[in-house]
């Protein structure tokens, strides 16, 4: 029997086939099937094939080159100073073509190397917090990227940039623009949180561009003036081509796409600025409605302290639906959660009352969502629609919610930031029904409905 190269070898093969004899070349991958040969082809795909029947005619196995950390820049006296604080995702990560997979390999220094542009836009140092995964990302580490932003501002930083996964990183801007405005004050310099949605050693990838358009707000943007979450943002593709960048509040943006370049998109809001990156130079341009609001705004004191968030909170979430039902609601009060939320259904919505005498159901969860609030429970209803305001004013199945204790009437940001602001509300032993109902910096954008 064959004996199969070694995994990551790169080889050439002749397999025996049914339409007769057939040559490939690719990369030795571990088996898909036992007693098989598994090839990555140059065109992406994969092939398995019997050990049996394949010839190895050439087989290279890639050595390991140790990895250098490339040279720090000479510090430039003209230009501001901006400290990556990196935590991992796709924006750090690039194909191990041994096994096929992302994985996150990338340091902080190699994200500098590779894209030499960010050297004539500021002078770049890094913190590295992790290489993780976004989704693996909890409020202890919020509080990591807090304490660096903090630690970055006190040695003299201008901006910062903080590199992170896209699947939730709209849940961790929106964490570390309540930690530095929640309590009406401002972050001392721009924050730019930015990843990307293709690794960086792609020729689709995405994340040189992001990456440059986030140091360029860091190091270049306007002084922040704490409203509309403009001391913390999102910068990312703008559209799926290349060539700009949206800045998004931290707080009005959420990804809403897999995996396109221009996942990232405004909630109930339009972007703060583009940034347009060229040959050599980039523009900024800010959006009307942002100009509008700098023009108008109060001015906030400047923060040397963020809040920070309790990490063993327990908040249990529940989508509004046909399958809610109270024993989900009894079962986490049973537990001791510290608050409740509920995805609601059109403008808010609970399935509470029962018109046709038919689904008891809703009665008893009406019930079981009462004996929360009345245990002090917070119990609060964000949109499972993404898009429009929660607005419990409308129908009368909102006004009676609204009478039970529900909060959550008037939301406009995203869902997670929302949730965000409750879990801040909590961590700070604040009144939650009066944060919730508070307007802190602009996260909140239109007026709803009366």
């Amino acid at each position: 029997m064959a004996e199969a190269p070694s995994v990551g070898s790169k080889v050439k093969l002749r397999l025996v086939t049914l339409s007769g004899d057939t040559i490939v070349e690719g990369v030795i991958l571990p088996p898909a099937v036992e007693q098989h040969v598994t090839v990555k082809l140059p065109n992406g795909y994969n092939l398995s094939h019997p050990l049996s029947q394949m010839h190895v005619i050439e087989s290279e196995t890639k050595e390991t080159q140790p990895s250098t950390q490339a040279p720090q820049p000479a510090h430039n006296p003209d230009l501001p100073s901006i400290r990556i604080i990196h935590t991992g995702g796709t924006i750090a990560s690039k194909v191990d073509y041994v096994t096929g997979a992302v994985t996150a390999q990338f340091e902080p220094s190699d994200l500098v190397h590779h894209v030499p542009e960010l050297q004539r836009i500021a002078n770049i140092d890094a913190h590295k917090i992790g290489n993780m995964f976004s989704e693996d990302i909890r409020p202890m580490h919020w509080n990591q990227i807090i304490d660096a932003t903090e630690k970055a501002f006190q040695q003299g930083c201008d901006g910062v940039v903080v590199t992170h996964g896209t699947d939730t990183l709209h849940i961790s801007s929106s964490a570390v623009a309540y930690a530095w405005c929640g309590d009406g004050k401002k972050a001392p310099g721009r924050i730019a949180f930015v990843g990307s949605q293709r690794s960086s050693d792609r020729a689709s990838s995405d994340a040189a561009q992001n990456l440059i358009a986030a140091v360029t707000w860091a190091a270049q943007g306007p002084t922040p003036t704490g409203n509309l979450s403009d001391c913390v943002v999102v910068a990312m593709h703008r559209t799926s081509d290349d060539g700009a960048c949206s800045i998004h509040a931290a707080t009005g943006v959420r990804k809403l796409h897999s995996s396109r370049r221009d996942a990232f998109r405004p909630v109930n809001t339009q972007p703060l600025a583009t940034v347009i990156i060229g040959e050599g130079t980039n523009e900024i341009q800010l959006s009307e409605h942002y100009q509008k609001n700098r023009m108008q705004h109060s001015e906030r004191e400047i923060a040397t302290a963020a809040s920070r968030f309790k990490s063993d909170l327990s908040i249990r979430q529940f989508m509004s639906g046909p399958w809610l039902l109270s024993a989900e609601i009894n079962e986490a009060v049973e537990s001791n959660v510290d608050a409740l939320v509920i995805h609601g259904t059109g403008l808010g919505h609970v399935p509470i009352e029962n018109p046709n005498e038919d689904a008891p159901q809703n009665l008893e969860l009406r019930s079981s969502i009462q004996k929360a609030i009345d245990h002090n429970i917070p119990v609060m209803i964000v949109n499972q629609c993404i898009h429009g305001p929660v607005d419990m004013n409308v129908y009368s199945k909102g006004r009676i919610q609204q009478e039970m204790g529900i909060l959550g009437h008037g939301i406009t940001t995203s869902p997670e930031a929302a949730i965000v602001k409750l879990h801040y509300a909590l961590s700070t032993d604040k009144d939650v029904r009066e944060v919730l109902t508070t307007n802190l910096f602009g996260e909140e954008i239109h007026q709803i409905r009366d």
